[in-house]
């Protein structure tokens, strides 16, 4: 899917070459019956009738009017520009056009139009037109390929606004490919495959460290869930280079659990199939580099990837079993279906070595998290109260929300183990906090938030499949930083990079596979 973004008011955007056109029209603004160009005077006319309200969510339909190039022109009310009201009404858009065969799409936006309005809109469209292919014996292609974006006023923010669109885009969809393959076209190897190709431009490097490299850096809890696997593990190591190698890069962990049976301590059968996205916080690694490497920001980012199934083979580990961490820290494995948890934990481990200035994991990790917020809002934990702060405002601007969750001393209380310097579990009670408090004992040397995407990576029932969470909020937060960093400033050639990136037509295609 292409984004091209211009300069035209709502008549001339009418008379653009496009299958169909979507206006975003503000419940602010008041339609013109005098009007010369038609859609104004149109939407007037049904208003003065009873038959369409300017309040979030309305649509009006419109089909071969004269004076309109496009077929199909949908009128849709985003009543305050709200993201959650962008949402809805690009959704309901969508749904009234789809089976339209469109290929060429124009958005126009009605009033002054903002950079997170555009950002909201374009990212909520692909997500609406977005399908799965793979593995589909006779895949139907993407009938969406290109969206004229048009506003009346013309500002440089507004061009970027579009190519972080794009960007953005491009890395959600990758998200959502790889979340959403079965775990028999997404392995660990399959994974380190993908982060290679990805890592493959001038300012990337990817290592990827097999059983032996594992073993030998002293993973003991990353090899203990992989050792039931007959699929063998990969620690992939990404880094992209934006600034000076002086900057302090942030790191992003994304746990890769590609099938997860629960091991020994094995799941119900119901929705096990879901298990395949439980390595969508790699994906969603994978996804914001892939959006990296479109923008370039004047940053440094590492990704780690620890990827492996937990599957119930006999020389799986048990219950009661303890294994010594990359730490040094000795762990008793009470649940094997805490598997999580213990493969982020010596990847956090690994993190220090790089003195990095922020570290953020990502992962599937709790039933709790989902029981506690939903579908709506990722559970944010940090033992940093900037970061925790730096993240939230990311998530309200990027629309891919987050809620921060406690992290009292006490929740730990149940983590004590006789036999081990820690248990890999507490009790039912506040799961998603005790499981970040085990993770939080391999953080002491760096600011540190952990990100549960459980109930937020992917859809269940009939609109099942992964989201691309939390790539928006990742990507917001990085860009950012990137802008606050100091030293980002002598960095004007991937500043400039960026700026390339937002004329007029941005062509960076998006990846629905790797």
């Amino acid at each position: 899917m292409n984004f091209e973004f211009q300069k035209l008011s709502l008549s001339h955007a009418m008379t653009a070459s496009v299958d169909a056109m979507v206006v975003l029209w503000p419940s602010q603004v008041q339609p013109d019956t005098q009007a010369v160009e038609p859609v104004s005077r149109l939407l007037a006319q049904a208003i003065a009738h009873g038959d369409f309200e300017l309040k979030a969510g309305a649509l009006l339909s419109l089909y071969s009017q004269p004076g309109m190039a496009a077929r199909h022109v949908v009128v849709v009310c985003s009543a305050d520009n709200q993201p959650g009201q962008i949402r809805s009404a690009m959704q309901a858009a969508w749904v009234a056009l789809k089976a339209g065969k469109i290929k060429r799409l124009g958005l126009h936006v009605v009033g002054e139009a903002s950079v997170q309005g555009l950002q909201m809109a374009l990212s909520s469209l692909a997500d609406a037109s977005y399908n799965y292919t793979t593995t589909l014996s006779k895949p139907k292609a993407r009938m969406l390929k290109q969206v004229l974006v048009s506003a009346t006023h013309d500002r440089a923010e507004l061009r970027q606004a579009v190519a972080q669109a794009q960007a953005l885009v491009a890395g959600v969809e990758l998200a959502k490919e790889w979340a959403n393959r079965p775990a028999n076209h997404a392995t660990p190897t399959h994974l380190a495959e993908t982060a290679k190709s990805i890592a493959s431009g001038r300012a990337f490097k990817c290592e990827v460290l097999g059983p032996k490299e594992v073993a030998k850096l002293g993973m003991g809890a990353f090899m203990a869930v992989a050792q039931g696997a007959a699929e063998p593990l990969r620690f992939i190591v990404m880094r992209y280079n934006g600034a000076a190698a002086s900057q302090a890069p942030v790191v992003l962990v994304g746990k890769g659990i590609t099938f997860d049976t629960g091991g020994i301590s094995m799941k119900p059968a119901a929705e096990m199939d879901e298990m395949k996205y439980d390595m969508g916080g790699a994906a969603s690694v994978l996804g914001v580099f892939k959006a990296l490497g479109l923008l370039k920001p004047a940053i440094n980012v590492i990704g780690l990837i620890p990827a492996t199934e937990n599957m119930p083979d006999g020389l799986a580990v048990k219950p009661g079993d303890v294994v010594t961490s990359m730490s040094g820290q000795t762990i008793e494995i009470l649940n094997t279906d805490a598997e999580g948890r213990l493969v982020l934990c010596d990847a956090l481990t690994y993190a220090e070595r790089f003195k990095p200035q922020a570290v953020i994991d990502i992962a599937t990790l709790t039933g709790a998290c989902v029981i506690a917020l939903g579908a709506v809002r990722t559970g944010l934990f940090s033992s940093d109260d900037a970061l925790a702060m730096q993240l939230q405002h990311a998530g309200e601007a990027s629309g891919d929300t987050c809620w921060r969750m406690p992290l009292d001393d006490a929740y730990a209380e149940g983590l004590k183990s006789r036999f081990a310097d820690v248990a890999n579990v507490a009790g039912r009670a506040a799961g998603s906090v005790t499981a970040a408090k085990f993770l939080q004992r391999f953080t002491k040397s760096f600011a540190w938030a952990h990100l549960d995407i459980a109930g937020t990576a992917w859809r269940s029932g009939a609109a099942k499949g992964a989201t691309g969470r939390p790539v928006g909020l990742l990507l917001q937060y990085l860009l950012t930083a990137a802008q606050a960093t100091p030293t980002a400033k002598s960095h004007g050639k991937s500043k400039a990079a960026v700026k390339s990136g937002v004329k007029s037509k941005v062509k960076a295609r998006t990846a629905g596979k790797a």
